[in-house]
């Protein structure tokens, strides 16, 4: 098989890894990709969004699967521009995408449908969201209901705090149209765990847990990321807790989607919060998670590629989806001031040191290819994953991974995982 990976950033390398993998592919191509995806595809200058390039691409070079990685892409239709082209396409069409691409639409779903989630208002205007706020009770959350690089979400600890975070969001578009509505949601408290799904439509297999650090700073302070680390599986994810969600998220989820015309094909991240009250649902992602996909996808045991194609012909029934029992821990190395300003082009050193280690894993992020070497081109630069037979060894392994590479202004923080020591100290 040819493949086409669209996106340019960890979760592709991540995703492309396994491809790699994979006895059906023979060829790998990724649009636009990155440094380190160029060592297992052949990168091709086509941006996620250009849809007419993309779709003319995958008929020349005969491309047997499409895998779109990114949410802009997705939400913009691009598998719906795939599909009409007669190319197969794993992802979520754009009808379905929805449910990522606009959180007042999935918190309508949830609603409607009675899967557990925060109490919330959705708001089209700033002035009604003010007069709301001024009753509420606080800490609340305010989120941008559209797509955000993962950072449109404020937690306000008062009145004030909401006031700004309703006209940054509302009036100064600091998110651009992401926030043209704002969701006002009630501040949750508990453990929050990632679970990534496989859908065909009808049936879904769920893979294993994981959990993301989205502060920028040592604990959990600083502005919100797009993750900068991640573990898996989270030991708060109990076999309780999953009874609990496949029965009364998971499966309802995907039959809200159908029961509105909406049929799901592809990935369903669900981000849970883990509360007093039980689990609910933080928010849904119609994508891999990234950091979540750097840790989940080392993991798994199945071939990718056939869990794919099952889920594009409604055959996911047919598979069992199995996992190592083991634990990954990623730690992202950054530009340090991301998220906010940083700078670009310095040389990366050390990436030799991964070649041959298994259980060891470089996924650039934010990386480019020059005469003079691999340099760094983001503000998430490296994600450096590591096995273990528990959390607590991969956590160890990870850290000590990350020393082998280094660049100008490296950044990351220091304690990815550290709530897996803090919950089992004297157990």
């Amino acid at each position: 098989m040819k493949i086409l990976i669209v996106g340019s950033g960890g979760r592709e390398h991540a995703i492309a890894a396994s491809a790699a993998k994979s006895d059906r592919v023979r060829q790998i191509y990724c649009a636009p990709g990155n440094a380190g995806i160029g060592q297992i595809a052949e990168c091709v200058p086509i941006g996620a969004m250009e849809f007419e390039k993309l779709v003319a691409f995958a008929k020349e070079k005969e491309i047997d699967m499409v895998i779109v990685g990114m949410d802009d892409p997705l939400v913009g239709g691009l598998v719906d521009e795939m599909e009409a082209a007669g190319i197969r396409t794993f992802g979520p069409r754009k009808n379905a995408a929805v449910l990522e691409g606009s959180k007042a639409f999935s918190k309508d779903l949830m609603k409607k449908y009675g899967i557990p989630t925060a109490a919330y208002e959705n708001f089209d205007n700033a002035q009604d969201a003010v007069a709301y706020l001024e009753k509420a009770q606080f800490p609340i959350v305010l989120k941008a209901d559209g797509l955000a690089l993962g950072k449109g979400v404020l937690i306000c600890r008062n009145l004030e705090e909401a006031k700004d975070g309703v006209r940054s969001i509302m009036l100064d578009k600091q998110f651009g149209s992401a926030g043209n509505k704002l969701v006002v949601e009630q501040f949750m408290t508990g453990r929050e765990v990632s679970v990534l799904s496989f859908v065909d439509g009808k049936t879904i297999r769920t893979m294993t847990s994981a959990q993301d650090h989205k502060r920028a700073m040592d604990g959990d302070k600083g502005l919100n990321t797009g993750g900068m680390g991640t573990f898996s599986p989270s030991p708060f994810y109990t076999k309780e807790v999953d009874e609990f969600c496949q029965k009364n998220i998971y499966q309802p989820t995907v039959d809200a989607m159908a029961a509105e015309g909406r049929e799901f094909k592809g990935i369903i991240f669900f981000g849970l919060m883990l509360t007093e009250d039980g689990p609910k649902v933080l928010e849904y992602n119609a994508r891999f998670g990234d950091p979540e996909a750097q840790v989940v996808l080392p993991r798994m045991k199945n071939d990718m590629i056939e869990v794919m194609e099952a889920c594009i012909d409604g055959r996911l029934g047919e598979l069992d989806l199995q996992f190592e029992d083991n634990a990954a821990v990623c730690v992202v190395l950054a530009s340090d001031g991301y998220p906010v300003k940083y700078e670009k082009g310095y040389l990366i050193r050390g990436l030799e040191n991964f070649d041959g280690k298994d259980g060891y894993y470089c996924f650039h992020a934010g990386t480019k290819q020059t005469e003079a070497g691999i340099v760094t081109n983001g503000g998430r630069v490296l994600g450096i994953t590591a096995k273990g037979s528990s959390l607590k060894e991969a956590r160890a392994n990870a850290y000590q991974a990350a020393e082998w590479v280094d660049f100008d202004n490296k950044y990351m923080r220091h304690d990815i995982g550290k709530a897996i020591d803090e919950a089992y100290k004297g157990k």
